[in-house]
Order: C-alpha cells, then sequence, then structure tokens
C-alpha cells in the first residue's frame, strides 16, 4: 500500500506525518523551521529530510503540505507567509519535482479544519469558525461539510486583522494584528515583560499547570484576547461551534476558560442569541498534518480514478466496429 504523507511547516517547527485512512497517525518527525529571514530552500531542505525520514524505503502515494501562509486559490503557490521566506513561490510544482512523487498544497489552517472536519472535534456541525494557535494565528471556515477557501484561496486570515489601531508591528508589516496579542509569541512576550527571560513554549504551560502566577497571567491575558477575537468572528460568521487547534491548544482550559468569559463579555447581544461552545481541537498540533495527508489522498484517489474511467473509455472506443 502507498504511503500518504502530511507536512505542516510553521514559523518554529516542521513537523511530518504518515497518516491511515481514518486519520491515524503511524508515523511523525520533526524538523526545526530555519527562519523567515534564510533562503526558501533552506525551509525546503529541512520539509526534504522529514518527509524522507517518514517514507523510508515505502512507496508514497502523495504528499500534502499544510504551509503556514497565503496559498493561491489554484494551489500552486504560497504567495506570502509572515513566518516564513516564502513569497510568490511556486512550491507544489518544486518539491513535487524535486521529491517525484505528486504533492498537494493549502493553508496550514485549512488543513488542520479538513481534518477536525473529517476526523475531529466539528462532527456534525454545519458551520464552524477554526482558530489556529502556534506562532501566530491562522484560521478557517467551515459551511455544509466543506472548507471554504475563498475568490482568492486566502480566505481565515484572521490573525491579520487589525484589533488595536497602531498598536505593535506585526511580521506581515501591518501593526496591531490580533496574533501580537494572541498567539504563541505573545504568551512568551507576557512572561519575559515580566522579567523572566528563561521561560517560553511548552514551559509556559507547565509553569501554569504548577501554580506559577506570571504563567497563569500570560494564559489569562492571551485567553482573554483570544475571546475577543472570537467575539468578532462569532458576529461576522455565526458559526454552531468555534474548535481552537495549534501548539497553544495544548494549554486546554488554562487558554480556554478566560476565552469563553471574554467572548460572552464581548459578543454583541450575547444573552439574545446561542453563543457557540469554544471547543479544543480533538487532533491536538497534528491536525495541519492529518489535513494534509487526508488531502493528498483524496486527490490521488480522485485522479486515480479519472485516469482509469478515461483508460475504460478508450478501449471500448477502440472495440467499436
Amino acid at each position: 500500500m502507498p504511503l500518504f504523507i502530511g507536512v505542516d511547516i510553521g514559523g518554529t517547527k516542521v513537523l511530518a506525518t504518515a497518516v491511515s485512512s481514518t486519520g491515524r497517525v503511524l508515523r511523525t518527525a520533526t524538523r526545526t523551521t530555519p527562519g523567515r529571514r534564510v533562503e526558501a530552500r533552506l525551509v525546503e531542505d529541512a520539509l526534504t529530510e522529514a518527509v524522507q525520514e517518514i517514507a523510508g524505503v515505502r512507496r508514497v502515494g502523495a504528499i500534502g503540505i499544510a504551509a503556514a501562509g497565503f496559498v493561491d486559490a489554484q494551489g500552486e503557490r504560497v504567495r506570502f507567509a509572515p513566518h516564513l521566506p516564502w513569497r510568490d513561490e511556486g512550491v507544489r510544482a518544486r518539491l513535487a519535482e524535486r521529491w517525484s512523487a505528486p504533492v498537494v498544497l493549502d493553508n496550514d489552517a485549512n488543513c488542520a479544519a479538513r481534518a477536525e472536519l473529517t476526523y475531529g472535534a466539528v462532527g456534525d456541525a454545519g458551520s464552524a469558525v477554526m482558530v489556529t494557535l502556534g506562532t501566530g494565528i491562522g484560521g478557517a471556515l467551515i459551511l455544509d461539510g466543506e472548507v471554504l477557501r475563498g475568490y482568492n484561496g486566502m480566505a481565515g486570515e484572521f490573525g491579520h486583522t487589525q484589533v488595536v489601531p497602531g498598536g505593535r508591528s506585526c511580521e506581515c508589516g501591518g501593526t496591531g494584528c490580533w496574533e501580537q496579542y494572541c498567539s504563541g509569541n505573545a504568551l512568551t512576550r507576557f512572561v519575559r515583560d515580566q522579567g523572566i527571560a528563561d521561560l517560553a513554549g511548552p514551559a509556559i504551560t507547565a509553569a501554569a499547570e504548577a501554580g506559577d502566577q506570571v504563567a497563569l497571567a500570560a494564559f489569562d491575558e492571551v485567553g482573554s484576547w483570544l475571546g475577543v477575537g472570537v467575539a468578532n468572528l462569532v458576529a461576522s460568521f455565526d458559526p454552531e461551534i468555534v474548535v481552537i487547534g495549534g501548539g497553544l491548544s495544548a494549554a486546554g482550559d488554562l487558554l480556554l476558560e478566560p476565552a469563553r468569559r471574554a467572548l460572552r463579555e464581548s459578543l454583541v447581544g450575547a444573552e439574545h442569541r446561542t453563543v457557540p461552545p469554544v471547543v479544543r481541537a480533538a487532533l491536538g498540533p497534528e491536525a495541519g498534518a492529518i489535513g494534509a495527508a487526508d488531502l493528498a489522498r483524496q486527490r490521488f484517489r480522485s485522479a486515480g480514478t479519472r485516469a482509469r474511467a478515461r483508460l475504460r473509455a478508450a478501449r471500448e472506443t477502440a472495440r467499436r466496429p
């Protein structure tokens, strides 16, 4: 059986997974993302190393790339990536040639939403908003069982909506973007501003779970900003459920409880409507890679089905007198 691989490339980490047809992760490999001020080739080297580790000697059916950036409607190019060096890069074709395998490309949050829709927290909900929290913020919209990509393929870039005019500078070039107040980077910044320079990432979560007051305050701050942003999304799209994914979602209720509180306080007309539940992604930080592998599997099977149909039609035509 061919192997289907999903690769989630974010601002700090590359995660490659081999995924079964039921969404089960069979094997993982990780690499550190080289950064956004390096040659694109170095990022693609890290992707290649992770894919090669996963594949081994197995035959690869197809590979899905979940990219933290603006992917065009055709799924060919990364037009812009605030935390990566890709600028209008033909990523799909270049990696397909390098890997000698079929490659599909989509935004990382779209892939995560696809996974949560198929295997995870979205379940039977007719509409959902997904917010992924990592180095920055990603997002996706789900309606009637489909991930909505938008005219340019760039729907769901919630992290770069402005919440503080003239606020903090953002890697996208703007100021006051939501992700500058609600993300892994924002959590680390809060702790460092309190004079604790050696606490970052999962260590902040561990400290909060142990009762550290600075770490707890950091989650209260970032979680509150999450709720404010989600209130805007709920007012805009009125979803049935809101799913929070990405690496920061591993903190669970440390993050989600202040978010739920701020959502109710910030949402216009909250007392006159059903406020959607805010839940943690069921598939955790691996959702993007799982969704990318699922996309690759579906595209590969569709292409195979079309090819077999064309072959049957050609044979039938050849038999006719």
